[in-house]
């Protein structure tokens, strides 16, 4: 019989969002799973949420997923290692160059540990915002480096893979300075204009659309959480802070000059090229979605089940959905995007469903 690479289980260190979720995602797949986090309350809901069974240290399990905060990865991971709890261990954290030069100081044996970072997450945390289907189509980054043991490697890509996540390999430095540019100052600048909501007057927040909300929707995580991450990859959130630096300099140049139109124009066309370089659902490459928007009343829940069954019947793949709803309004809009060429089938069966589709 071959042995697998996960066939002695998985120890899951940390039982908040990530963790939980890798051990739901590990479970389905029928791995073994012992969670250990020095929350008792945060582990045993876990535990009743299906992530795992509480860790016994009886034998060494075949990796260790440490989900904890960057400023302590390394120390758990080599804990971890030392006491026999696991024979390899990965990471999830946000940055790679901190935890991997402190497993290296720490370690006689820094082998035996490859960083990792699944590319996936939410705004909310905790056990009970886990979710099974987190990593799915998602990237999930592993960092070997010329010591690192294949083994260390092997078991980590099978997690990323059974987690249904996309395995990457990266040079540990080329992963902080790319979430730098794609996650880190990007919720910093969310959390600075969702700021200046904070002490504006009511009367003006009461404006605010869907573009604010979806430009400051990151804002709302955990800021404890995000001043450590923020902190341990400094260097590369600077770099791109002072690039775009430049460019408010150059908004600002151009507001205050009567010829500054074809600037602003030039900024404001490469944000498009640029948010057009996005992968699309699950990974995919970029693409164009047609949209079609449908009037719903003000019942979301059983409105929003109808209209994905009515859609489904019409043999149309929903990729993304958006909800437009001013509370106090008796309607509101739910743009459903869908393949180009798919939303004149969609808009016609809709109709005849019923639903009030505007064109």
């Amino acid at each position: 019989m071959t042995i697998g690479p996960l066939d002695r289980g998985v120890l899951v260190v940390g039982t908040g969002l990530l963790g939980t979720s890798v051990g739901l995602a590990l479970r389905r797949a029928g791995i073994d799973v012992q969670l250990r986090d020095h929350d008792a309350a945060s582990l045993a809901e876990a535990v009743d949420l299906g992530a795992g069974r509480p860790h016994e240290a009886r034998r060494p399990a075949g990796l260790a997923v440490v989900a904890v905060p960057p400023v302590v990865t390394a120390a758990t991971v080599v804990d971890v290692l030392s006491h026999g709890f696991a024979e390899y261990a990965t990471d999830v954290a946000s940055v790679k160059v901190l935890p991997a030069t402190q497993v290296r100081a720490l370690t006689a044996e820094p082998g035996r540990y490859v960083g990792g970072h699944p590319m996936a997450g939410r705004e909310v945390s905790g056990p009970g915002s886990a979710l099974v289907d987190l990593f799915q189509g998602r990237p999930w980054v592993l960092c070997p480096d010329e010591g690192t043991d294949p083994h260390a490697v092997t078991r980590a890509l099978a997690v990323a893979r059974l987690a249904g996540a996309i395995p990457v390999t990266m040079p540990a430095a080329d992963h902080d300075a790319a979430v730098a540019l794609v996650s880190h100052a990007p919720h910093l600048l969310a959390a600075l204009v969702a700021g200046r909501l904070a002490a504006a007057p009511a009367h003006e927040v009461r404006l605010a659309g869907p573009g604010v909300a979806d430009v400051t929707r990151v804002a709302a995580g955990d800021p404890a959480m995000w001043t450590e991450i923020l902190t341990a990859n400094a260097g590369a959130v600077a770099d791109v802070l002072v690039r775009l630096r430049s460019d408010l300099d150059r908004a600002l140049a151009a507001l205050g000059s009567a010829a500054g139109r074809d600037e602003l124009t030039e900024l404001l066309r490469a944000g498009v090229d640029g948010r057009g370089r996005l992968p699309g659902k699950h990974g995919a490459p970029p693409t164009d979605y047609a949209t079609v928007s449908v009037v719903v009343d003000d019942r979301p829940g059983g409105q929003l089940a109808a209209l994905f069954a009515d859609a489904g019947r019409a043999g149309v793949n929903v990729e993304d959905v958006r909800i437009e709803h001013s509370p106090g309004q008796p309607v509101g809009t739910v743009e459903l995007d869908v393949r180009p060429g798919a939303d004149t089938a969609l808009t016609a069966a809709l109709r005849a469903a019923g639903w009030s589709v505007r064109d």
